[in-house]
């Protein structure tokens, strides 16, 4: 049992290829879009707004009336508690970046060459060779830019991954055998795994809820947790925002004690 997560340029062969794959392990399939459903729907935050907070580039955040602190936290609660169970496969934005540590964790990168792409958006969208172009750029610059802004990665370093693979050079169901072999050899799930996520979804879970509150002054908090143990760290505006965060935590399942190392600025 693994968690794979497919990272590809605009129009590479990305989904058609995390599709497959899907089908031949019986994994279940997220989209970058019932992801953001899913967080729209646990945490109450606009679903459109995410979606255009996260496929735009950085400045459209502030006239949103967002702060990426918040709808990252949604976004990644949600996709922790969504590979809880394992055996996904994800497509979309950032998937390697919001499960970073995880170590069951296969991060793919799909390559390919400008025209290939060119070629997949003109039969995918129905436009000409200079819109289709247009658009690849468009999008490669705004998902580049972002990446860049809210995790100061460049996207397309390929020590991100763990296997590239040329889609143009390598057929699909040739590509998915070689990720189906490497989850079977070195991306199992283990007992520390799974402790390992689940402590995860739980610190996510009350970060996100912590980020969503309009009456707290978040930007530096950061949450941990271990075998039911919360840890709230980082500086905050007063004493009533600490005993806020405090009572947010309290109100998760599986909290047994809550450490505040929180200081007051």
């Amino acid at each position: 049992m693994a968690i794979i997560t497919i990272s590809r340029g605009t129009y590479s062969g990305g989904r058609e290829l995390a599709n497959h794959l899907a089908s031949e392990l019986g994994y279940r399939l997220l989209s970058h879009e019932e992801l953001f459903a899913i967080a729209a729907r646990e945490f109450g935050v606009s679903e459109e707004k995410l979606e255009d907070a996260l496929m735009h580039k950085p400045g459209l955040l502030e006239r949103l009336g967002l702060k990426r602190i918040h709808y990252l936290a949604s976004i990644t609660a949600a996709m922790t508690e969504a590979i809880q169970s394992d055996n996904v496969v994800y497509y979309g934005y950032a998937g390697h970046l919001l499960i970073h540590g995880v170590p069951h964790h296969l991060r793919v990168k799909i390559l390919a060459t400008m025209e290939y792409r060119i070629k997949l958006t003109m039969e995918r969208e129905g436009i000409n060779r200079e819109a289709a172009i247009n658009r690849i750029h468009k999008i490669d610059e705004e998902r580049d830019q972002w990446t860049s802004s809210v995790y100061g990665f460049d996207r397309n370093d390929l020590s991100l991954y763990d296997l590239a693979i040329n889609l143009e050079r390598i057929s699909i169901p040739d590509a998915a055998q070689t990720i189906i072999e490497l989850t079977r050899i070195g991306f199992r799930t283990t007992p520390q795994a799974r402790k390992l996520v689940d402590d995860m979804v739980l610190a996510n879970g009350i970060r996100a809820k912590i980020a969503l509150d309009p009456n707290i002054s978040d930007d530096d908090i950061k949450v941990e947790a271990c075998d039911g143990l919360v840890t709230l760290k980082g500086k905050i505006n007063s004493i009533p925002e600490a005993d806020k965060c405090r009572e947010l935590a309290r109100q998760f399942p599986g909290v047994k004690k809550i450490d505040s190392q929180m200081k007051i600025r």
